[in-house]
């Protein structure tokens, strides 16, 4: 098995007669935090909806593993190792919290590193509350609800879609506050941040996209502030 655990190649994804992405390109490594950055309608949640099979790809286009996965449905996504914090959380009102995060583990197969008490470890708030309605907690209790639910499939790919989304700073740094341990436990994580600063903080690589492309890829340390702003709004001519 290589370093690498997801490789995208050339994809491209259609709503309907609409092109969403044209040719993206991209690698994880084992263990990598990648921000995926860009303005609204840049293609970020498009690239999740074909990462997690919700969008149809070439079988091809997408390798988990060096495995072929373009052409799998998402619970099929799911259950060969990617799983995803969705922008808005999306918990059930009629469940509890606790009962919010142990449907996570319905697609697990065997043992892994996240358990209940793991995840109630990582976000001890969560153990204090866990009898009540997941919709009842603030917006940061609600997206650590959702990424224990997420982690509970024990995934090879963690994807955040704009987790930070209508947090307070502090809370965001609290949620990002976890991730160390997240990849420790052996999950490559994949953020989609519309906030740049946020994104260079926590990555280890960050691919700008505009309009449907990667239009920049390379290590935070290596990316200009004008090379982003070119990437993140275009050149002007």
């Amino acid at each position: 098995m290589t370093d690498t655990v997801l490789s995208i190649r050339n994809l491209t994804a259609f709503y309907g007669d609409f092109q969403a992405l044209f040719g993206v390109d991209l690698t994880l490594q084992r263990g990598q935090a990648l921000a995926i950055i860009g303005a609204n309608g840049a293609g970020k949640s498009t690239l999740m909806r074909a990462i997690t099979g919700i969008l149809p790809s070439p079988a091809e286009a997408i390798l988990l593993n060096d495995r072929p996965i373009g052409a799998l449905s998402a619970p099929e996504v799911l259950e060969v190792g990617i799983s995803m914090v969705p922008e808005g959380r999306r918990l059930f009102p009629s469940l509890t919290v606790e009962e919010n995060i142990l449907i996570g583990a319905h697609s697990r197969t065997g043992n892994g590193y996240w358990t209940l008490e793991a995840i109630y470890d990582l976000f001890p708030i969560l153990k204090e509350r866990r009898h009540n309605p997941g919709t009842a907690l603030s917006g940061g209790q609600q997206q650590m609800v959702a990424i224990g639910r997420a982690l509970m499939s024990n995934p090879d790919v963690l994807l955040c879609d704009e987790i930070s989304l209508g947090l307070a700073p502090v809370i965001i740094r609290d949620i990002y506050a976890s991730f160390p341990r997240i990849r420790e436990s052996g999950a490559s994580v994949i953020v989609v941040e519309q906030d740049i600063g946020q994104a260079l903080k926590v990555a280890d690589h960050v691919c700008c996209m505009m309009e449907g492309r990667i239009t920049l890829s390379g290590a935070p340390e290596e990316l200009s502030r004008d090379a982003i702003h070119d990437a993140y709004f275009g050149v002007s001519a």
